[in-house]
């Protein structure tokens, strides 16, 4: 069987270009974000591969799920996945459409996983530093590793800075070990 990246490629790069072309980058986000959260519900997945259940009946579910941001080029978009058995790549469609739509907008989404809750001044400075640095704007997503110990670690894409001290630590005694 293909790569599930792969199959789902295509109808990411479809949703984007109606999504640009309609000027509704929004609407297709929250659509899309909200059915791949069904899909990946125990509930939904094995619904998924019943084959008693009619795509029409999965794709009715979903949009009725999120029914306030549907249109209805968003109830095509579910139909024609529900048609084709492709609704369970729900997660990576709108994962790829994501970084499409960051693409397009010129935004970089940087993960950051720090050892202790990061202040408002913080996330400003970070942000303004790394906007500098990858010259667009920045999204940052923080979450907390206490195991970290101190500082953070950067991800945007393949760009990844490690400042924390558990890394410069294992460092040490990677060297010291030698």
């Amino acid at each position: 069987m293909a790569e599930k990246a792969t199959i789902a490629r295509p109808y990411a790069k479809a949703a984007f270009e109606v999504a640009r072309d309609h000027n509704a980058f929004e609407r297709w986000s929250t659509v899309l974000a909200t059915a791949s959260s069904v899909v990946q519900d125990e509930r939904v997945a094995r619904l998924l591969t019943s084959p008693r259940v009619k795509p029409e009946e999965l794709s009715g579910l979903i949009a009725d799920i999120a029914s306030e941001s549907m249109d209805e080029r968003t109830r095509n978009f579910l139909a024609t996945l529900a048609a084709n058995r492709r609704l369970g790549l729900l997660p990576e469609i709108a994962s790829m459409y994501e970084a499409m739509r960051a693409e397009a907008e010129n935004i970089a989404d940087v993960q950051v996983v720090s050892a202790t809750e990061l202040s408002d001044a913080q996330k400003q400075r970070l942000a303004a530093a790394l906007k500098k640095r990858l010259q667009r704007d920045v999204r940052l997503h923080c979450e907390v590793d206490a195991s970290l110990i101190g500082g953070a670690i950067v991800r945007a894409g393949d760009f990844v800075i490690d400042g924390s001290l558990k890394a410069r630590l294992d460092r040490l005694a990677a060297e010291m070990s030698h």
